[in-house]
């Protein structure tokens, strides 16, 4: 027997819910109302048409009332509201907006999809405001696009930093108008957490909107141009968008009687059924459980209400559905960022009281040695039985991907440590032999089987506050770019050989820049029985979530740059630089390298894809006496602008580079000497790392070696007899065949160092010893050792010096680095 199925509300929901019907039964009477023109259209592209991206208008209109009747023989009644439900004579009200008239139809069974409205506040001067906007349909986004064409829009304010506030954020930006965004929580983007919500903060400044939070809009004066903020602040403005967010559309249910929850949300049942006989509910207007703690909540996503569409088909056809709730996972763009989430965040689980572990990783895209790599910035959540509890990324590329293969994984019962085993496509294209996914399952493994123990970014200052003993394991060149205040400094190749240095009677708290080091330091301090926590996500997590927002001015009037400046640049040649792709601190020390070899007050241009080099070179700037002018953003990359030296300001405020003053480093002592004696590959390794750190932070480095370090110099064998021939059997041919200190195993162990080394973005040997070279490290090699070990100059590279231990020692009076390797 047929039946009468009504739906009110078109769009996801319910036009799902339709064609779903009609392809489970050819002879029900189907008829879908909706208020509007349009049954169904793209809502998530609107801001994308607004900015220009998407072109055609047409393009957002997935299906036509024609088109679709015709398909899937409908009864689609655009223009049509429904006013009124009675569940009791299973009847509505329908008022058509073209023909004025108001019928009433009955029903079988009524499926409500009316979504979701935007929540306007009662905010004084709204009425009297001509210029103020909200984007929730196509004539919303018309109206938007025709006061922008007709009104000369500079400047707009949005109002909410959530998806469509940073989506019409960006748009607007794209159209080329000035944008300030108000939000009045601490950060834009509530799904994630603070920390990761930084990265976003910093991208928007960089693109020159002002971020204004912790403020909200309190009143509109002068027919909506002048804003006055909570605070007291006042903005100008030619346009407001209010996207403070959205509310379930319940006014139709709450007048029928249907009971409502979570925040007026109507409530269902595992079928969807409310609770009036026969009457259904899905999409963003009903609460459903949250798939992590299965309590009531509200998601207003379009892929819950697409599934809840067809689920509900199937159950009005007697079929048997499995909803066990909405993880939330969602994906935005913002500027050249990807953010993605799904599960809980950190701040929901502290408000539900649920205990967790939280852990930050820094992976690349994918293998650093294939071009274009990016870091994605990751956060994963799982409580004490390991049961993944959210997961939250940022980053230019593949950061959707990993996410999703992580809801997937929560979908089906994996546990934190499983993610180690899931396995991923590789190719050096898309994703590195471990893949970020593997490394969260990995790291987790290790905090629930007690490998270590971490501190998070938010307990750093109360631990230094209170006098706790923090040791930095990185490298001398890499803490130019920023460290934490009062801490000691060990680089983590010299730890073994220092731990007596470390206090036995006091908590270690290690951090290198993303983690991975900080692992180590601490597996290595544990073994000799220290109590060791490990700085979680790094330096690099602490600093993104110590990021502070920049005061932008809109329609700051353009200067004219002054011709002393102009005559200064065209006499001097941009050094452009492209560092895309190398792991952090390679970036740093290109820049370097680069400025050694320029002229004063000579510019230099650098492109990096990793957007928190923004940050570091701003602090490398100031601590080696140069000058950073800009740092963009082009496509997915950063390009700094910097120059040679102090730039002094002239009378129009801007920098003239023609009385550049010399770049002064922030060191007293300059000096750095080392003894290399080991032919070991490691050994040697470490001896380069740290001479190129060290000169890199300025200071003058001379290498001496002897005996068997003088392996390390050879660049090519020669015919050798007697004596010499015995100790050239004996002595590895160069750097390329020299041997590790453990586990060398024939060479195997060699070869696999070089295999990883390799994978891992990391020069080899033989590599470093011409980078060191190219920042200065002066190389010594001692005459008495060649003598004794028949070495000729010939073999040895070109840049090699010559001389005994008073070379070595008259270097060593000026260091405040001596080291013996």
């Amino acid at each position: 027997m047929a039946r009468k199925i009504l739906i009110i509300g078109g769009v996801a929901g319910g036009a799902t819910a339709a064609t779903r019907l009609r392809r489970l039964s050819e002879t029900d009477n189907i008829i879908l109302f909706e208020k509007g023109e349009y049954i169904s259209f793209a809502n998530c592209g609107l801001p994308y048409h607004v900015g220009g991206v998407i072109k055609e208008r047409d393009n957002l209109l997935l299906q036509t009332v024609e088109g679709m009747e015709k398909q899937y023989n409908l009864d689609i009644r655009n223009f049509s509201e429904v006013t009124s439900i009675d569940p009791v004579e299973k009847t509505v009200t329908v008022y058509h907006h073209q023909t004025k008239q108001t019928y009433v139809e009955s029903f079988d069974e009524l499926i409500l999809s009316t979504g979701a409205k935007a929540i306007v506040p009662a905010i004084d001067g709204l009425d009297q405001a001509n210029n103020v906007f909200s984007l929730r349909n196509i004539p919303d986004m018309d109206q938007i696009q025709a006061y922008i064409k007709a009104n000369n829009v500079q400047t707009a304010t949005v109002i909410g930093g959530g998806f469509i506030g940073l989506e019409m954020m960006e748009n607007l930006v794209e159209l080329g108008i000035q944008v300030q965004l108000v939000e009045m929580a601490p950060q834009v983007m509530p799904n994630v957490d603070f920390e990761m919500a930084q990265q976003i903060h910093q991208q928007i400044n960089l693109h020159g909107v002002n971020l204004i939070l912790n403020d909200g809009l309190k009143e509109f004066q002068e027919a909506g141009r002048r804003l006055v903020l909570t605070s007291g602040r006042v903005l100008r403005s030619d346009m407001t968008l209010l996207s403070i967010g959205v509310t379930p559309e319940n006014t139709l249910a709450k007048e029928a009687g249907l009971t409502l929850g979570f925040r007026g949300g109507v409530k269902v049942d595992k079928n969807f059924q409310t609770s009036a006989d026969s009457i259904y509910a899905i999409g963003d207007m009903i609460e459903i459980p949250d798939f992590v703690t299965q309590e009531a909540t509200h998601v207003p996503l379009a892929w819950p209400a697409n599934r809840q569409g067809r689920l509900v088909a199937d159950v009005l056809n007697g079929g048997e559905i499995d909803y066990p709730g909405t993880m939330g996972t969602s994906v935005a763009k913002v500027f050249e960022l990807t953010i993605a989430a799904t599960g809980n965040s950190e701040r929901l689980l502290k408000q539900k009281g649920i205990a967790y572990h939280a852990i930050h990783l820094h992976p690349n895209s994918h293998a650093g040695y294939y071009p274009g790599a990016s870091q994605i910035h990751m956060k994963l959540l799982f409580g004490n039985d390991e049961k993944i509890l959210g997961v939250q990324a940022v980053g230019i590329d593949g950061v959707e991907k990993r996410v999703d293969v992580i809801a997937t994984a929560m979908r089906f019962g994996a546990k934190a440590s499983d993610l180690a085993s899931v396995e991923l496509a590789y190719a050096p294209p898309y994703s590195s032999a471990k893949d970020p996914v593997n490394m969260l399952g990995y790291t987790a493994d290790n905090i629930i089987n007690g490998k270590v123990q971490i501190i998070q970014w938010h307990e750093v200052d109360a631990l230094l506050e209170n006098g706790a003993f923090f040791l930095d394991i990185r490298e001398s060149f890499e803490q130019a770019a920023g460290l934490l205040p009062n801490t000691s400094s060990i680089p983590l190749n010299e730890l073994r050989q220092r731990v007596d240095e470390l206090p036995k009677d006091q908590t270690i708290y290690v951090y290198c820049q993303v983690g991975q080091r900080g692992y180590n330091a601490a597996r290595v301090l544990m073994s000799h029985g220290f109590d060791v926590r490990n700085l979680d996500g790094g330096y690099k997590t602490y600093k993104q979530a110590k990021y502070e927002l920049k005061n932008i001015a809109l329609a700051a009037p353009t200067k004219e740059v002054p011709a002393s400046v102009a005559a200064a640049v065209s006499n001097l040649a941009i050094v452009e630089v492209d560092a895309r792709g190398l792991q952090c601190p390679g970036p740093i020390l290109k820049v370097k390298q680069e400025i050694d070899r320029m002229e004063n007050g000579q510019q230099l241009s650098i492109q990096v894809s990793d957007f928190g080099f923004s940050a570091d070179i701003a602090a490398w700037c100031k601590n080696t006496g140069n000058t950073l002018v800009s740092t963009d953003i082009q496509g997915s990359q950063v390009v700094a602008l910097i120059t040679k030296g102090q730039a002094v300001a002239t009378d129009q405020q801007l920098p003239d580079l023609s009385k550049a003053q010399e770049g002064v480093l922030h060191e007293t002592k300059d000096g750095a000497t080392m003894v290399v004696f080991s032919g070991d590959m490691d050994k040697v390794l470490a001896s380069m790392i740290i001479a190129s750190g060290a000169a890199a932070m300025g200071k003058n480095v001379t290498i001496f070696f002897t005996f068997w370090g003088l392996s390390a110099l050879k660049k090519r064998a020669i015919k050798k007899r007697g004596m010499a021939k015995m100790f050239d059997m004996m002595l590895p041919k160069g750097a390329q065949s020299m041997p590790i200190s453990s586990m060398n195993m024939g060479g195997m162990g060699a070869k696999m160092m070089k295999h990883i080394m390799k994978e891992k973005n990391v020069d080899s040997l033989e590599t470093m010893i011409g980078k060191a070279s190219d920042l200065g490290v002066k190389f010594v090699a001692c005459t008495m050792s060649m003598d004794i070990m028949g070495i000729e100059k010939a073999e040895l590279y070109d840049f090699v010096e010559y001389g005994g231990v008073a070379t070595y020692l008259g270097d060593s009076e000026a260091s405040n680095l001596n080291l013996f390797i």
